[in-house]
């Protein structure tokens, strides 16, 4: 084997750590801002949160694995579950900006409602941090699924 070749998988391997290591610590992030607002702060999640919480908080664990060991193979399991939590928060955020109809709102009945000043963080809804933080861990996990191949 060459210098250049080794030269470039090293080059490689540390770009697909590099992305590994963005996407533990969006997760990581997202996991822990969750958990600060429902347990510090004390508000409630609606149902839709639970669930975008069902699939973000394996993240930063199997993430961390992934580190570790610099397991590039890990996007075949993290791609399912943000896939999914995208979904919810996409879902979510529509309902919050009032694109889907109160009419089949899933969290008014019970809970905090979707659509309420508790579900802003700042400037930002919470469901759309949730949907920008998935999108995010899709796109890097796409970019590892990729591996080295130039586009």
């Amino acid at each position: 084997m060459s210098a250049a070749t080794t030269t470039e998988d090293d080059a490689i391997g540390t770009r697909a750590w590099a992305i590994l290591f963005a996407a533990w610590a969006l997760a990581l992030i997202a996991s822990l801002g969750a958990l600060f607002i429902g347990e510090v702060m004390g508000q409630a999640p609606c149902s839709l949160c639970w669930h975008q919480r069902a699939f973000m908080f394996p993240l930063p664990v199997l993430l961390a694995v992934a580190c570790y060991r610099s397991d590039t193979d890990i996007w075949r399991y993290v791609l399912p579950l943000a896939t999914i939590g995208w979904l919810v928060a996409g879902w979510h955020s529509l309902l919050f900006y009032g694109v889907v109809s109160e009419a089949i709102q899933p969290c008014a009945a019970s809970g905090p409602s979707c659509s309420g000043d508790a579900m802003m963080l700042g400037w930002a809804p919470l469901p759309m941090l949730s949907f920008l933080t998935f999108t995010a861990i899709l796109i890097l996990m796409t970019l590892l699924a990729r591996g080295g191949r130039k586009a």
